[in-house]
């Protein structure tokens, strides 16, 4: 077993994980069918894959629905395979079925570790892979950039966060990759909503930033109330035809001569707080609307 995986990105050791299992397949095999069982616990689970999960966990990536997938398929063929072993070691020859069972199990396991593989690569590029959307890794650059611009000559700009409304709810409805489809359906219809020049970013669950350049707060709102109005006119369709009612809140603040971009960042988000404990599905200018409160409810904003 070597240890080269141990300083390689999530990302790049997906591909030793390949490997090593295409080598473990065809051992699995003639022990299983040839030597009645006999190196079946040496061959029974690369070790490759225990180290992923480390460096996994180490980014805080190991509760991506992708990733929790992936571990579940892994231990499914490497049970189901061991089984096989044990029966051949007993002198049983194993089912067509209980062989089927495994290689089904192998070949989704592997058709899913090259679609996280790709999908980390796309991260590792700035890209979101699920919803097409730049990343974290390009915003602060892409932010800098146009509060630089606005130094320099003007005119303003501004940012505006969103985020979807009881997204927890959904995914404990309908379950994560319900909850992927919605992520996904919300940032295409901020994409279709902002301007061409805009940009918009995943700053990470179901948050998104947006960057209305050359924009004073006027027309920045006018913007964004616009998309908050077809988000919540356009219901995200289910594979068996549901329909699920989907609305965001939304902070928003116009850049100024003495207000850094991270300040800018922290200002739509408290914007943000304020919409979503007056009620969600609005837009909040950050020191121009003061929504109120409602009464009785916790100083600390809800925001799910």
């Amino acid at each position: 077993m070597t240890n080269s995986s141990d300083t390689r990105s999530p990302s790049d050791s997906l591909g030793l994980v390949l490997d090593e299992h295409l080598r473990w397949i065809g051992q699995w095999h003639r022990a299983v069918f040839f030597r009645g069982g006999q190196g079946g616990e040496r061959v029974s689970a690369p070790a490759s894959f225990a180290a992923w999960c480390v460096a996994v966990n180490a980014d805080d990536l190991a509760h991506q629905p992708a990733v929790e997938k992936l571990v579940t398929l892994h231990e499914q063929m490497h049970r189901k395979a061991k089984l096989l072993l044990l029966k051949a070691a007993g002198g049983e020859s194993p089912s067509e079925a209980d062989y089927e069972g495994v290689i089904a199990r192998f070949e989704e396991f592997v058709l899913h570790l090259r679609r996280v593989e790709r999908a980390f690569g796309a991260a590792a590029s700035g890209l979101d892979p699920l919803t097409g959307l730049r990343t974290r890794r390009g915003m602060q650059e892409a932010l800098e950039r146009e509060h630089n611009r606005f130094r320099r000559n003007g005119p303003a700009f501004c940012v505006a966060i969103c985020d979807i409304d009881r997204f927890k709810g959904i995914n404990d409805t309908y379950g994560h990759d319900i909850g992927d489809r919605v992520l996904a359906a919300t940032a295409a219809a901020i994409s279709r909503g902002i301007r061409s020049f805009d940009e918009a970013f995943r700053m990470g669950g179901e948050e998104f930033l947006i960057c209305l350049k050359e924009t004073g707060l006027a027309e920045g709102f006018r913007v964004i109330e616009r998309l908050r109005g077809e988000l919540a006119r356009t219901p995200v369709t289910l594979p068996d035809g549901r329909r699920i009612a989907v609305t965001a809140s939304f902070g928003l603040v116009e850049a100024g001569e003495d207000l850094p971009v991270e300040e800018m960042v922290v200002c739509a988000d408290r914007a943000l707080y304020q919409a979503k404990n007056s009620g969600r599905n609005r837009v909040v200018r950050y020191g121009v609307d003061q929504p109120e409160v409602a009464a009785g409810r916790a100083a600390l904003p809800n925001r799910r």
